[in-house]
């Protein structure tokens, strides 16, 4: 999606070999238009699936599954990382670690959103270790429900949790996947 590496190109910051920051758009401020683009590539990405639900994880892929929802017409479901008093039980439950914050959250989603005949689109902002995905497929497993694949905004594919999730035979759709960030330059697979 050349609109998105564009973006990525102007307004990323290579923080590290590893690390990208992206909160000029994605993170922290939220690009509508580049969000409204995103969804809609998604849902040609996905076009041959029946969609019932699109599932993500608080907070920052929230805006591309709510993009992509509004596009496909299918409610958007988050997993949220901190218990809250009206989400206490009756909840489907995770672990994810997350490298870029160095901790472990437990990831939960109400049982009443999720059902066995739902079929899922996962959507998240980056894919790195796979760390958020496999967290998010274990709740899918819990309610019974049916992946029809994961839908990146952006992938480092110089890290090995695209790879590992596509050995699983997973349908993974990344619409930016990057090469490196050596050398303070973000350089795209083609």
């Amino acid at each position: 999606m050349e609109l998105l590496k564009d973006k990525i190109t102007k307004e990323g910051r290579v923080l590290s070999d590893t690390v990208l920051k992206v909160d000029s758009f994605l993170n922290h401020q939220i690009d509508p238009l580049l969000m409204k683009e995103v969804g809609e590539e998604f849902a040609n990405r996905f076009a041959d699936q029946v969609i019932t639900k699109v599932l993500t994880i608080e907070s920052s892929g929230i805006a591309p599954a709510t993009f992509l929802g509004l596009t496909i017409g299918a409610p958007v479901v988050f997993a949220r990382k901190k218990k809250s008093l009206t989400l206490s039980d009756n909840l489907y439950t995770s672990q994810v670690y997350s490298f870029t914050k160095n901790e472990t959250n437990d990831i939960s989603v109400s049982k009443d959103y999720l059902k066995a005949d739902d079929n899922v689109l996962i959507i998240d902002d980056f894919l790195a270790n796979g760390e958020a995905v496999k967290g998010l497929l274990d709740i899918a497993e819990q309610a019974g429900a049916h992946v029809v694949g994961v839908g990146i905004v952006i992938e480092k594919g110089f890290q090995m949790g695209g790879k590992a999730l596509r050995e699983q035979g997973l349908r993974i759709e990344s619409l930016a996947n990057i090469k490196s960030l050596a050398d303070g330059k973000v350089e795209f697979f083609d």
